[in-house]
């Protein structure tokens, strides 16, 4: 089975390339998503989240996601240790998933891939690009935030450069039809590959 990662910043269009290929009959796992489902599940996820945010990870049995976004995107060693409890989890609930399709490729949508060492268990990377004024009009419009918690969440992730150096593919997101014509033309050589 090929796997093949999928990454970009925020707001630059992941989710929408990822239903692109979808839409082509390719399995597509959102790591984000699955990690959300996870933090709200596993008991040793969520005991260890306590410890880590002072038992004020979890308000009337919700992920307290203000506070813990306050606190990881203000101290880089918070987000370090939050990145270690959920995601080997998240690797090991893709292992299984993998298992079950049944395709030549899967795409593993994943935010911060080159940023945790997990281009390194996919046979392609494609990253996705917009500009970046482009990404903060997107994340104001579909989040209720501020241009200063995108920086801060910006200042966490690889630049577009660093990606791109490190990627097999890259999409241009700017433009929806445009990015559609990108997904075809890279589905048909990845589908060569296998």
């Amino acid at each position: 089975m090929i796997i093949v990662g999928l990454t970009g910043g925020i707001g630059s269009g992941k989710t929408t390339v990822a239903k692109q290929f979808n839409l082509l009959g390719v399995p597509v796992y959102i790591a984000d998503e699955e990690a959300k489902k996870l933090m709200h599940k596993s008991k040793i996820i969520k005991r260890k989240l306590n410890q880590l945010f002072e038992d004020k990870a979890y308000f009337d049995g919700k992920l307290n996601k203000p506070l813990i976004a306050n606190i990881i995107f203000n101290d880089d060693t918070y987000l370090k240790k939050m990145n270690a409890i959920i995601h080997p989890r998240v690797a090991r609930h893709f292992e299984k998933w993998v298992i079950k399709q049944k395709a030549p490729y899967v795409i593993k949508e994943v935010a911060i891939l080159f940023e945790n060492g997990g281009e390194k268990a996919c046979d392609f990377v494609i990253t996705v690009i917009a500009d970046k004024e482009l990404r903060v009009k997107r994340l104001l419009e579909r989040d209720s935030t501020t241009k200063q918690k995108i920086e801060a969440i910006m200042k966490n992730q690889w630049t577009d450069d660093e990606k791109i150096k490190k990627s097999d593919f890259v999409i241009d997101n700017s433009n929806l039809e445009h990015t559609k014509k990108q997904v075809f033309k890279i589905h048909n050589k990845i589908l060569k590959k296998c």
